[in-house]
């Protein structure tokens, strides 16, 4: 690629751009005075729709980062990308992503604009947009995450973290919340009650019966289920979780547990759970972070919680 270091447009306005867009099915026109005007916006563009990084990783972190965005100010989060509508629009559709605006670059002129447009031809993509991020405050562009001008696809600085942090580095970020269940498990549906009924969304990871006793064996140390975690802690069964929350409430917070997991719970923590985490996440790329957990039971997660019903 072109070593011609890219230009930095941090304190010029966004370009003014037409957009070609499809809504519902049907075209619409969209324009620059439209997305930023009046507007603070949160811009990342990425390689292509479809991709693997940029499915796996990079969208679906901005969409699940999008409340602690919208408690920080910002009216939207933009994902722009070199494709043509139809992709885009079917890209939303595939990845859910209800907080994001996906739009259309179809004829690059944004990108070309910006000066962050690439030729990807070795692999056979043509000219698409370089990765990066960018904060936008009525139409100026207030600071710029471009990704490293290295070879391949680095992913290093234009994720949602790294931007999160920047417009607030005190911001709460929405918890992640997990349990194994099986189907008909009347503590299972008691234990996504309670989550709900605490305003927290969770990932249902319902096991089969092939494999459930292992797996929450292996996983756990336990031998039933429920089993739910928060924020990568085991806190245990239902019983446990209604201790948990009532601990939380008690403190006026909801994650907040000042007393800690039970002696079991941490016992089977140390034994099952925390060799599982990464070591060195300070040091690790968002793409090494993040795609091995998008990877890990994927096809079996029900997503759910109190904003969907």
């Amino acid at each position: 690629m072109s070593q011609t270091p890219f230009p930095i447009r941090e304190g010029q306005l966004v370009p003014e751009v037409s957009f070609r867009i499809r809504v519902n099915g049907e075209w619409a026109t969209v324009t620059t005075d439209d997305l930023f005007a009046n507007k603070n916006v949160v811009v990342f563009s990425l390689p292509g729709a479809f991709t693997p990084t940029c499915s796996s990783t990079h969208l679906p972190r901005y969409n699940e980062l999008a409340p602690a965005f919208k408690v920080a100010g910002i009216d939207s989060i933009i994902c722009i990308a070199v494709n043509d509508p139809f992709v885009m629009e079917e890209w939303g559709r595939d990845q859910e992503c209800e907080n994001v605006m996906l739009l259309s670059d179809g004829n690059s002129q944004f990108t070309e604009k910006m000066g962050l447009l690439v030729d990807k031809s070795d692999l056979n993509f043509g000219k698409r947009s370089w990765r990066y991020s960018m904060l936008v405050r009525n139409k100026k562009i207030e600071k710029q995450f471009i990704e490293p001008q290295e070879p391949g696809d680095p992913f290093k600085v234009s994720d949602a973290d790294t931007m999160l942090a920047h417009v607030n580095p005190n911001a709460k970020k929405p918890d992640q919340v997990a349990i194994l269940t099986r189907d008909g498990c009347p503590f299972c549906a008691k234990a996504k009650r309670l989550l709900m009924e605490a305003g927290y969304d969770y990932v249902e990871l319902p096991l089969p019966h092939t494999i459930r006793s292992r797996a929450v064996g292996a996983i756990t140390g336990a031998g039933t289920v429920p089993q739910i975690f928060i924020n990568g802690r085991l806190i245990g069964n239902s019983e446990d979780l209604e201790a948990f929350l009532k601990r939380a409430s008690e403190r006026g917070g909801r994650s907040q547990d000042p007393e800690g997991p039970s002696p079991r719970d941490r016992a089977a923590a140390d034994s099952s759970v925390q060799h599982m985490a990464p070591t060195n996440t300070e040091a690790a790329s968002p793409r090494d972070r993040a795609e091995p957990d998008a990877q890990r039971l994927r096809p079996n997660f029900r997503v759910q919680g109190s904003a969907r019903k």
